[in-house]
């Protein structure tokens, strides 16, 4: 088995990081934690604007740190399915595998907006996903999306999605 890992995801709404994640989780010694699941669960309804997922997913992800942790520290390997699309989203994660002593890869799915559009539309129509999203909410997300930057010292594996 390989050293515990902790597997991030970065990419736009629709460009395939939860697709990834499941992929990357099917390996021995890993466990998926998808904070999609986790809000709807825990948030059934409240999610409306923009400013309640920032609110849901900083109490998700103060209350998953040590857990995440847990799971490092026991040898398993965690991937990841909460977006690292910011410096502070990615720092966050920063400070659970340093704290764990374990590694890290970023994943990047770098993806053009049509796609991710058209990818959203389907996966609304579906109905198999907790949270729909229009392209007007998709165009006010990516807004805050920032792709990693070399500076911010991340182990990142870039894939390119068409």
């Amino acid at each position: 088995m390989e050293p515990a890992m902790l597997h991030l995801v970065c990419g736009k709404i629709g460009s395939g990081k939860s697709t990834l994640a499941k992929q990357l989780a099917a390996r021995p010694g890993a466990v998926l934690i998808c904070e999609d699941d986790w809000l709807s669960r825990l948030y059934p309804g409240e999610l409306r604007e923009l400013a309640d997922y920032v609110r849901c997913t900083g109490r998700l992800r103060s209350a998953m740190a040590g857990h995440i942790d847990a799971l490092l520290r026991a040898g398993l390997s965690v991937v990841l399915d909460f977006p690292s699309n910011t410096p502070a989203s990615r720092s966050w994660a920063r400070a659970v595998f340093e704290k764990a002593g374990a590694a890290h890869r970023l994943h990047y799915l770098d993806a053009p907006d049509a796609v991710c559009k058209a990818r959203l539309r389907a996966r609304n129509a579906g109905g198999t996903h907790p949270f729909e999203t229009t392209d007007a909410q998709f165009d006010e997300i990516t807004r805050y999306f920032v792709a990693p930057s070399a500076e911010e010292g991340f182990n990142v594996m870039r894939h390119e999605v068409a």
